[in-house]
């Protein structure tokens, strides 16, 4: 993302292609120039406080051109932000496809749970979701839009994920959803709840790295294969009964030596 705002190219402008170039008409150029234009100030002022004439004076056109793209703020508005959440997500997505097939399970959720939090905590993507949540009471469809199209669409995949790798015996079998929002909650807590509320560079590359690979540890500790037993598993493996002292140890002579 090179603009100043991090948040560039949203559906219905240029396609973004990597190593492409890409061919823009004076419509599309236009409207690009709009879209960037609406987001410095919508990060700058909020949404409250950015009006459409100011967007027209910041792109550099008139308000008949602004209005023939985005007939109001709140279409203006909801276009950058699923937009973004689009590109944010989708590449994360994808892989889970790859890793519901992976035979190196602890070593490919890792790498996963790392680009999800960093994906997470982008800096684009925080200062969005500070955006939708100070404008939801304004707007409560694009609240409820972005939960559905973010938060929980990516646990909704990550649980079919899980599902399948259950399916193959790679994690215990059990309720995929709860697993998925298991993992969630393991890999991105501290560092989300913290980015939200103080800065967008609240920790470094190796303390996200870290976090994310703690999360991973405590989730295949619940839901791996090679989790360890529970309390009365573990009972059992010392030679314990689960009501009683630790079974007498024996010896080859069966303790007729001492006699």
């Amino acid at each position: 993302m090179t603009e100043p705002s991090g948040i560039t190219n949203v559906r219905g402008g240029a396609d973004g292609r990597r190593g492409q170039p890409v061919i823009e008409d004076r419509s599309t150029r236009k409207r690009r120039v709009i879209v960037e234009a609406a987001t410095t100030l919508f990060l700058r002022h909020g949404y409250l406080g950015t009006s459409m004439d100011q967007i027209a004076a910041f792109a550099a056109v008139s308000k008949p051109t602004l209005y023939k793209f985005f007939s109001d703020k709140e279409q203006l508005f909801t276009e950058i932000v699923l937009g973004t959440l689009d590109r944010a997500g989708d590449p994360f997505r994808a892989e889970l496809a790859a890793l519901a097939e992976t035979d190196h399970l602890a070593a490919d959720l890792q790498q996963l749970a790392r680009r999800y939090l960093a994906t997470v905590t982008q800096p684009a993507v925080l200062q969005l979701r500070r955006l939708v949540i100070g404008a939801s009471p304004q707007l409560p469809q694009l609240a409820h839009a972005y939960y559905e199209t973010a938060p929980e669409q990516t646990i909704r995949a990550l649980a079919g994920c899980f599902q399948r790798l259950a399916d193959r015996g790679l994690l215990k079998p059990g309720d995929p959803l709860a697993a998925a929002s298991h993992f969630a909650f393991l890999v991105l807590g501290r560092a989300l709840d913290k980015s939200l509320f103080c800065g967008d560079r609240a920790f470094s590359d190796a303390e996200l790295t870290a976090q994310a690979d703690a999360g991973v540890s405590a989730f295949l500790a619940a839901y791996g294969r090679d989790a360890q037993p529970g309390r009365a598993g573990q009972d059992r493996a010392r030679g314990r009964t689960a009501h009683g002292p630790p079974a007498p140890a024996t010896s080859p002579n069966n303790g007729t030596e001492s006699r």
